[in-house]
């Protein structure tokens, strides 16, 4: 037996398999390789200690911005994540990013992943939900692909203040599939176009997606939108904030039939690339396409309460051919940290967190107003994100906001060509008056300054 049973291979386990297959060297595996086609060397340096490795992954890290005053949103959120959060979850019996192929050895992550379902129903109206899936993106992704097996249809009609990144995410994914995908533009308010939407959908339209709050941050009331889209054959996919749950109607009570929507606000920290949740919740009459792994309650042969994966003859390790859902994994570690952040604010807790996220961007588009060339974007209902319009580019004043230590919002001209003035803006729980009030004294300045400038 090796005397290093955790190193790949010794020299005598190399001597061995030299013998074997007739070699004397390393070299000689390569020697049917041409010598001008072979690298003499790799330019690569010495290797760390343990010290010098942790010091130059701090000197890395230093160059992060996590210490700006942040008032982006666009999707992801600032918002505080109890300590607790991190402790539970780090357990070494819930550690995994995965849900198990052995249930019965697994009881206490399936159960975490069952409550975790049930609260994603709880949150958006719905009646089942899967056991998570990789970030908002790809949960809106599936719902599109879903809803179109469901119809048999093969057109995608997008509203346009679906997130942008969204947007382009279902775009790359259906340019070589036999999907035809359309956008309804924004209307002048903001919001979806009722008379836009009716003259663009066709009986070939199979799926028609919303966002509420959308990316600017407007509030929409979608259930004349949904009955319309339900009177065309088609069904409606709604993706929501979940934050935003707290106080607003539920797509379910709307009408949606599939609701998705990123879940980095329950417990994840902001990390540039993730991992980040995506939550995917149906009607239950859509049960059996749905994708990803869905945990079930049941009892064993003694009638004691058990956790399973249920409905697996859905999914691609069981039928590959026929398969309705392809996710190979999903990001279980995330949707635990979901469910143990859910479970620690509680229901007031909640509701607490959603009023002072209200309170805040409330107070804050007040004191944006006052400032001279600053004007509202659209005048429509938000929760804790608004667009505002300043007299110049917002990206240039962007820009000089973070060399004074304040992320200052996201400008609109990233992905609009026509908003090039606008700067979109996230107030969360964590953001104070005191904080507020010196971001409009910094944007003020930032705008009077750029203006001089010019």
């Amino acid at each position: 037996m090796s005397k290093t049973p955790f190193c790949a291979t010794s020299e005598q386990d190399q001597a061995i398999m030299f013998e074997a297959l007739g070699i004397e060297s390393f070299d000689d595996l390569f020697a049917a390789i041409p010598d001008h086609l072979r690298a003499d060397s790799l330019n690569i340096p010495d290797g760390m200690s343990e010290m010098e490795m942790m010091q130059h992954i701090r000197r890395v890290a230093s160059k992060n911005a996590s210490h700006l005053v942040n008032f982006c949103g666009a999707g992801f959120y600032d918002h505080y994540i109890p300590a607790a959060v991190n402790a539970l979850a780090s357990r070494g019996e819930f550690y995994t990013a995965y849900t198990p192929y052995q249930p019965e050895a697994s009881q206490g992550t399936l159960q975490a992943a069952f409550e975790y379902q049930t609260a994603i129903c709880r949150l958006t109206g719905m009646e089942v939900a899967n056991a998570s899936l990789f970030d908002g993106g790809s949960a809106l992704i599936e719902g599109a692909m879903m809803a179109l097996r469901h119809t048999r249809r093969n057109r995608v009609l997008v509203d346009e203040g679906v997130n942008p990144i969204y947007r382009e995410m279902l775009r790359t994914y259906t340019h070589n599939l036999s999907v035809e995908y359309a956008e309804v533009p924004l209307g002048k308010n903001g919001i979806a176009d009722r008379e836009a939407f009716k003259a663009a959908m066709d009986d070939q339209t199979g799926a028609v997606l919303f966002q509420n709050p959308n990316f600017f941050g407007c509030l929409v009331n979608l259930k004349d939108l949904i009955d319309e889209v339900h009177e065309t054959g088609a069904l409606a996919v709604v993706s929501v904030y979940p934050i935003a749950l707290s106080h607003i109607e539920t797509p379910g009570a709307m009408g949606a039939d599939i609701v998705t929507g990123e879940g980095q606000s329950l417990g994840l920290p902001l990390n540039f690339g993730g991992p980040y949740l995506g939550f995917f919740a149906a009607r239950k009459k859509l049960v059996r396409k749905m994708p990803g792994r869905i945990v079930g309650e049941t009892e064993d042969g003694k009638g004691r309460r058990g956790y399973v994966l249920t409905l697996q003859a859905r999914e691609q390790h069981i039928r590959r051919e026929k398969a309705t859902s392809n996710v190979c994994s999903n990001v279980q570690v995330c949707a635990l940290r979901a469910i143990i952040y859910l479970s620690l604010v509680g229901r007031e807790g909640f509701l607490e967190v959603g009023r002072d996220c209200m309170d805040r961007a409330s107070y804050a588009w007040h004191r944006l107003m006052e400032i001279d060339g600053v004007e509202p974007a659209f005048n429509r209902r938000f929760f804790n994100e608004f667009a505002i319009r300043l007299p110049r580019s917002a990206k240039t004043v962007v820009s000089e906001l973070i060399e004074q230590g304040v992320a200052g919002g996201f400008p609109g001209g990233r992905y609009y060509e026509e908003m090039d003035d606008l700067l979109l803006l996230a107030f969360t729980e964590k953001r104070t008056k005191e904080e507020i009030d010196l971001f409009a004294t910094k944007l003020e300045s930032t705008i009077n300054r750029v203006e001089e400038m010019v």
